[in-house]
């Protein structure tokens, strides 16, 4: 089977082969990467498209080929037995026969994993988990492990950060970290394989050795060649002449990536400066994000230095010390919420509807049993488990505004998983949801949200609580706000916004006289995707909500 450099977007007619992950004659094993490749748009690996063997690997690292050039040959699964018995001494590079170039590292790798099959261990792959029915990638804050690093079954290993939430990833199984993969600050696609974990009998002779498992295979790769007589070298590996500021001297040998290099090519940087800039990627290597940073903070740094510059008569005084202005960069999880937001207003057609709830009775029954909850569940009763409740009864009663919409059809779903959005500081946002909240009681309900709340705030929270909910509730009157227009949480069709409970003056009619009476009033906005549900079932379905609540029987509870 030939495997084929890869067309990575409309424009992009080559790509560069930045690393092998496999060697020729290895087991592959589908969907596991095989190499990696740059072009002038992307970085990304490369899964295999079956099971079998690496026959022949025919670009090398380094090189850059056309789209639909043949890289590589893979022997699929019927000569993978064959393939054990290949003499090691016959991996040779059939263009100018010589041995494949392996440093020290990859040839302990190797020797390791053949050690490890043999002695009935087992190599894990751990992959991004998916974080939400709408999570499509997330992006390793830290890794808590580092290669080589002895890890028990359940023990973070890295965390991550995507639209919907920031938390902590476990381990599978105990064992030695043999890989990573991807390293910190870097995005990928949900399922993408971003560490390997070495178990059993192969994890104790990983760690018997000593040895780190990771290729750390260094190639010279080629600078366009209108880079010549900006670079002192073509090569990323090549000597760096010039005068260097004291400690940098590490970042001589660096990998440059095409997309790296086409940058620094427009904006006049050489390979001098380039050795000054801080990699965050693998093994300290520079990515598309350092090197615009490196070069936003170069052009603040002119900026600042122009100011200077300008007698002080020019220079407008504003009597206050500082700049008056302050460009804060945005957190990952700020970004993902953004997009998220958008995506949401360029989906759902949305409508908004509200109504005045009186909770006269849920408040009288709540001051009555604050203190025997507190003492007897160890919770604070609040209005928010009532209002779930009424929630969970009005969708059981309008099922359709607990369903998704699928192309031309509606997917109704006959279980209710109860979204509630948490606000985590500084800027953050996340919704749990209750899995069967049909089948929860008012109690029931008030145990869930305290505890999806508490472990959300500690980055406790599984991909499981995070995904598949059906519908949600956001209550922006935790912070004084009477009421909003939410924005609806995708795939779902429908979000209830519940304002805060306010003492207010309303009319009420006793004996046939209208009077002024105060009441604790709450406002609810219903938020509907408008494609599905029109203003009769929305009306209806929030009407359903306020009758459940103002009519609230003690009993029930």
């Amino acid at each position: 089977m030939d495997i084929i450099m890869p067309k990575m977007g409309e424009s992009v007619s080559e790509g560069t082969i930045i690393k092998w992950h496999k060697n020729q004659g290895d087991s592959v094993k589908r969907d596991e990467i095989i190499f990696e490749i740059s072009t002038d748009k992307v970085d990304t690996e490369i899964p295999s498209p079956a099971d079998g063997v690496l026959s022949e690997i025919i670009i090398k690292e380094g090189e850059t080929v056309e789209v639909g050039t043949v890289v590589a040959r893979l022997s699929e699964s019927d000569a993978i037995q064959a393939a054990k018995n290949i003499p090691a001494d016959s991996l040779i590079d059939t263009d100018n026969n010589k041995n494949t170039n392996m440093d020290e590292d990859a040839k302990n790798q190797k020797e390791l994993i053949t050690e490890s099959s043999a002695s009935g261990g087992s190599i894990i792959e751990i992959t991004m988990p998916k974080m939400g029915e709408s999570v499509m990638e997330g992006t390793i804050i830290k890794w808590h492990k580092k290669v080589g690093d002895s890890v028990k079954k359940d023990e973070t290993i890295f965390e991550i950060s995507t639209d919907k939430v920031d938390t902590e990833v476990p381990s599978p199984e105990a064992g030695i970290l043999a890989e990573i993969l991807v390293a910190e600050q870097e995005t990928v696609e949900v399922g993408t394989i971003v560490a390997k974990l070495s178990t059993g009998n192969s994890a104790a002779l990983s760690k018997d050795k000593e040895k780190p498992v990771q290729s750390t295979t260094k190639v010279d790769i080629k600078a366009p060649e209108s880079m010549h007589e900006n670079f002192s070298s073509v090569s990323a590996r090549s000597e760096v002449k010039g005068n260097m500021p004291a400690g940098t001297e590490r970042n001589q040998n660096r990998f440059y990536s095409p997309l790296v290099l086409n940058i620094a090519q427009k904006e006049s940087i050489n390979f001098d400066e380039l050795a000054l800039i801080n990699g965050t990627g693998l093994e300290g290597r520079v990515t598309k994000k350092d090197i615009l940073k490196y070069l936003e903070n170069r052009n603040k740094r002119s900026t600042d230095e122009k100011k200077e510059s300008v007698p002080s008569r020019a220079i407008p005084q504003s009597g206050t010390a500082g700049t008056e202005t302050e460009k804060i960069p945005m957190d990952n999880i700020r970004q993902k919420i953004m997009q998220h937001m958008i995506n949401s207003r360029d989906t759902s057609v949305h409508v908004s509807a509200m109504l005045e709830v009186d909770m006269l009775k849920i408040h009288y029954f709540i001051q009555a049993k604050k203190d025997e909850f507190i003492s007897k569940e160890g919770l604070k009763l609040t209005y928010m488990p009532f209002i779930a409740n009424a929630v969970i009864k009005a969708l059981k009663e309008y099922p359709l505004v607990n369903s998704v919409i699928d192309g031309t059809s509606i997917i109704k779903k006959n279980y209710i998983n109860l979204g509630i959005a948490v606000a985590i500081e500084p800027t953050g946002l996340i919704v749990p949801n209750i899995k069967r909240a049909e089948e929860k009681s008012i109690i029931g309900l008030a145990k869930s949200i305290s505890d999806i709340a508490l472990r959300a705030r500690n980055k406790k929270l599984s991909p499981d609580d995070i995904s598949n909910g059906t519908f949600t509730i956001t209550n922006y009157g935790v912070f004084g706000t009477i009421f909003g227009t939410p924005i609806i949480n995708q795939p779902e069709v429908a979000i209830l916004g519940v304002g805060a409970v306010i003492k207010q003056p309303v009319v009420v009619e006793t004996d046939g006289f209208d009077t002024i009476a105060i009441k604790p009033m709450m406002a609810l906005t219903l938020t509907h995707d408008h494609r599905l549900i029109d203003g009769m079932l929305g009306g209806r379905f929030l009407k359903f909500v306020k009758d459940t609540l103002e009519n609230f029987d003690s009993n029930s509870f």
